[in-house]
């Protein structure tokens, strides 16, 4: 892979940034630091929400914003491709505080390493990163609590196949089926819906998500937070769901 390129009088990069650090995946980060540096100096920074993870889009929105080079943990190498045709270096591998890429990056010292983007990549570059479906076999396998969004609070609801904008969250024991029905205090908000959801999650210490579909800025924080996503195919009861993730 290649190394930082040598230094320009003026260059532009766009760092995939989660809290300060580097992502480990371009694409399904929260945000991008972009920096503008002359004459080896910053003279512009600025942090940018990730616009969405859409396949061959990142590459255009990028270059029509001038970036010159893209700094990630990891990226899938169609996505690679689509850089490469914009004339845009991509440098993966990179790990640790953006602050300090940053400085490397302008002292011609940032190497890329191993790409941290070891999941699958299916066609046009579209990321899943560990989604089983609710029938794949591997549901048994969690241990702990799953939170359902959910149409209703029992487990005779419909799962509400919108995470961030679902009515309720169930936090089930899928071995008991006890559980504790919240509504979600997110449901009409604005803006970061998916995100503030998945935080609800993770404060409730669950093992895994059971749900419809989830953004990529929730997606990352489930995914930070070590919680397991479950897609659940169609509709169906929130009890069905269950039993269906744990091959009952």
């Amino acid at each position: 892979m290649p190394n930082a390129k040598e230094e320009e009088p003026y260059m532009k990069i766009a760092i995939s940034t989660d809290r300060g650090y580097v992502s480990a995946h371009f694409g399904r980060c929260p945000a991008y630091t972009v920096v503008e540096i002359e004459e080896g100096k910053i003279v512009r920074r600025s942090e940018i929400a990730n616009p969405g993870h859409q396949p061959g889009f990142l590459p255009v929105y990028l270059s029509r914003m001038g970036v010159s080079a893209i700094i990630a943990g990891g990226m899938g190498p169609r996505a690679q491709d689509l850089f490469a045709e914009k004339n845009i270096q991509t440098i993966t591998g990179v790990q640790g505080p953006v602050d300090e890429v940053i400085e490397k990056y302008i002292r011609q010292e940032l190497e890329a390493g191993q790409d941290l983007c070891d999941h699958e990549h299916h066609a046009e570059d579209v990321c899943r990163h560990g989604r089983p479906q609710a029938a794949d076999g591997v549901g048994g396998s969690i241990e702990g609590r799953v939170c359902v969004s959910a149409k209703g609070p029992d487990l005779e609801a419909e799962v509400d196949p919108n995470f961030g904008r679902a009515a309720y969250f169930l936090i089930v024991d899928p071995k008991t089926l006890e559980f504790t029905a919240f509504p979600n205090p997110y449901a009409q908000a604005g803006h970061g819906a998916g995100v503030r959801s998945a935080q609800f999650a993770a404060e409730q210490s669950v093992a895994a998500v059971l749900t419809g579909q989830v953004g990529p800025n929730a997606h990352q924080v489930l995914e930070s937070a070590g919680i397991r996503i479950i897609a659940v195919q169609g509709s169906g009861r929130v009890i069905e769901a269950i039993s269906e993730m744990m091959g009952r």
